[in-house]
């Protein structure tokens, strides 16, 4: 439970953030002072000077300082309120408009400045499929001081669409923008680029010059965001942090489809049924089964990096040849209990794991590797929920995703999770697949081409100076590393084998989707990028400590570039001194 209330905080929270906002309480407001009329004069900036004919300020407040605190009327997963330097909060909007379903449109973001600024202008990304204004502050991974606390003028956005506004209940509930084709738009790309160049403005405005240097964190849809701006608008930022990027995600999301239906396979071939008659999939596996193969994954790959520690490193060589014997070894050979997996289940795992593929074969996405993460609760939630609690992700947030913004035309699917699970389960990977692909007299780009973003042509932004880290979990449920080291390693051939100069892959063992997992998931990629803009100092590896959820709280660990691992060379096993990053040993 403690470890479920902690994701909840970093993974969930990016599914329902939207809660988080409306829930935080306002900043204390400043004495009036110079500064207090500085902020509050923001108010009068006109659209000319924003750079967008439509943007308007709706609100600008100087905010006292506020020290770390509890929300009482916060769930309980979302953990303390972090400290906020005293600074000019900024609420804005631009391009609002009637949408083709009749709902109100309108690009939001928010916007916080220090008044002790170290010079830099943050973008933070957001989450999930955004519309939830976000809080601006920059926090970033667990255990990390926010960018706002460190001096960064901070910026988020919705992306043109309001959660609570753009909501259908028989049109996928918060997805339901996706009908809209200008929503799909600014969602993708527009109200990305806009929002950055008119938050600059405003940070000019207030400080009197510009930032000096100017980043983009995010991860999951953050991450994705950060991939258009390397690829599309690659002049906007110096440094980006693109973490577990959702850059195919309506590949992925074909793949949570395929997941959908190979563990509801298997619940009805259990007889396992949920109160509606349809497959329970959070009882096909219990925490106990999951643990039984995270120690087929140990077996198998642990030593691979030269320490049996309970982390896998070596993580592109622990594949699903490499596993299956210690799988095997674990079938039960009379009933099924608790201490081994019956023959359903490990086929089950190796064809979820094995990624999905139409009828001939030809993969539809990428393949995962095994890593010790599949045990732990943020990779069940992901996939099959949680008994007697909350559907799979997979379920709630990948089917109306898929099914109103990535397909096209989009269909009619209500919001409710019985719904999005029936439509998983009757997806047809030869006929519905291609739909990602599809464009229509309305839909004049495919949900591909606008929401993909796995180009491999980073020539502007290489050139721009831009440098690119991409942090990623090795047992994220949702986006395959494997899938992003496949992308590298085109970039890598685009740029001659050069690659490595401007982006860097770091994969994060054991840890799932942006956080959570046995795994070192309390990293500072926000300053590896700025002393790689600034210092010219290239991450040759960044130190990562476990959380106090893991089996090993305060470990740490160098998290390496590929395809670099780390490989233990003498000393303690929980130090991340004694290991370095080296090439793998095949």
């Amino acid at each position: 439970m403690r470890e479920w209330m902690r994701l909840g905080g970093y993974i969930v929270a990016s599914i329902l953030l939207a809660r988080a906002a409306s829930a935080e309480p306002a900043a204390p407001a400043a004495k009036i002072t110079a500064d207090t009329q500085r902020c509050a004069a923001l108010i009068r900036e006109t659209a000319a000077t924003l750079g967008e004919p439509t943007a308007r300020i709706v609100s600008s407040t100087l905010n006292a300082r506020s020290e770390v605190r509890v929300d009482p009327a916060a769930p309980p997963w979302m953990g303390p309120v972090p400290a906020m330097p005293e600074h000019c909060e900024v609420i804005g909007v631009m391009r609002e408009r009637t949408g083709t379903d009749a709902q109100h449109y309108a690009v939001k973001f928010h916007l916080r400045m220090p008044l002790d600024w170290n010079g830099r202008f943050l973008f933070q990304g957001g989450g999930g499929t955004n519309g939830m204004l976000g809080l601006a502050n920059g926090a970033l991974q667990p255990g990390m001081p926010t960018a706002l606390e460190r001096g960064f003028a901070v910026v988020s956005t919705d992306t043109g669409h309001d959660n609570a506004v753009n909501n259908d209940a028989a049109k996928q509930g918060t997805v339901a923008f996706g009908h809209d084709y200008l929503a799909r738009l600014e969602y993708s790309e527009k109200a990305l680029d806009s929002v950055a160049t008119t938050a600059k403005r405003i940070v000019k405005g207030f400080y009197g010059r510009a930032a000096r240097r100017n980043f983009f964190a995010g991860c999951s849809n953050g991450g994705r965001e950060g991939m258009v701006f390397a690829q599309r608008f690659p002049e906007q930022f110096d440094g980006i942090v693109a973490a577990a990027p959702a850059f195919a995600v309506p590949k992925a999301a074909i793949a949570e489809a395929w997941d959908t239906q190979a563990f509801a396979a298997l619940a009805t071939r259990e007889g396992l049924k949920q109160k509606d008659g349809l497959p329970d999939l959070a009882g096909t596996f219990s925490d106990a089964d999951l643990g039984v193969a995270a120690d087929a994954v140990a077996k198998a790959c642990d030593a691979l990096d030269g320490a049996v520690d309970g982390m896998v490193q070596n993580l592109q060589e622990c594949s699903t040849a490499r596993v299956h014997p210690a799988l095997e070894a674990r079938v039960c050979t009379a009933a099924k209990e608790a201490s081994c997996l019956s023959r359903d289940q490990v086929d089950t795992l190796i064809r979820s794991l094995g990624g999905p593929h139409d009828s001939k074969g030809r993969a539809l996405y990428a393949e995962w590797p095994w890593d010790i993460g599949i045990g732990s609760i943020g990779w069940r939630i992901w996939k099959i929920g949680a008994p007697g609690g909350m559907a799979p992700i997979n379920v709630m947030l990948g089917s109306p995703a898929l099914s109103a913004l990535f397909v096209t035309p989009p269909a009619d699917v209500p919001g409710a999770p019985d719904a999005g699970l029936r439509y998983q389960l009757e997806f047809n990977f030869d006929r519905d697949a291609a739909k990602i692909f599809g464009k229509s007299a309305e839909f004049p780009r495919s949900g591909w081409d606008l929401v993909g973003a796995q180009s491999t042509d980073l020539t502007r932004f290489r050139e721009h100076g831009g440098k690119l880290i991409v942090p990623q979990g090795g047992s994220d449920p949702i986006f395959s590393i494997n899938d992003t080291i496949d992308w590298w390693r085109k970039v890598d051939a685009a740029n001659h084998g050069a690659a490595a100069g401007f982006v860097r892959v770091f994969a994060v063992p054991g840890m799932n989707h942006c956080a959570g997992g046995p795994a070192t998931d309390q990293y500072d990629a926000l300053s590896a990028v700025v002393d790689w803009v600034e210092s010219g100092t290239a991450p040759d590896r960044i130190e990562a400590t476990a959380g106090p959820m893991t089996p090993w709280p305060g470990r740490t660990r160098p998290l390496c570039p590929y395809p670099k691992i780390a490989r233990y060379r003498s000393g303690d096993l929980n130090r991340a001194e004694s290991f370095a990053c080296e090439q793998p040993r095949s």
